[in-house]
């Protein structure tokens, strides 16, 4: 059984998350109905557990598959992908995006500067 790849860890202290926890909980649910037999509505368990066993999760999995698609790196993988398909990785980005544009507007702002630079320099711009 393939271990999914629920985080990418990007530096010491940061890591690029696949799903909410929130908005993926019925994603969650149906998963460990389906891999462990567990209702979560219906138990008591650690944390820890819990966590555990969300990292365990395989990719056939309701989750997993969906997590597949949104963490799919591989241009190729992505050009066959279905419209479906194509749609879930979209909007997962454009929800990275904007989160990223609220909590961090400076640094956003400071990369669409750098990047308008380098275009007005590669295509004859001012400088």
């Amino acid at each position: 059984m393939q271990r999914n790849n629920f985080f990418v860890q990007k530096s010491r202290n940061t890591e690029d998350s696949y799903y909410d926890i929130y908005e993926d909980w019925d994603l969650i649910e149906a998963s460990f109905a389906q891999q462990y037999n567990i209702r979560l509505r219906h138990t008591k368990m650690q944390w820890s557990e819990f966590s555990n066993l969300l990292g365990g999760l395989n990719e056939n999995t309701p989750l997993g598959s969906i997590i597949s698609i949104r963490s799919e790196s591989d241009r190729d993988m992505i050009k066959r992908f279905s419209p479906k398909q194509r749609q879930i990785r979209s909007e997962w980005l454009a929800r990275e995006a904007k989160k990223k544009i609220k909590e961090n507007p400076n640094e956003v702002r400071t990369s669409i500067e750098q990047l308008q630079s380098i275009f007005k320099e590669a295509f004859g711009g001012e400088k």
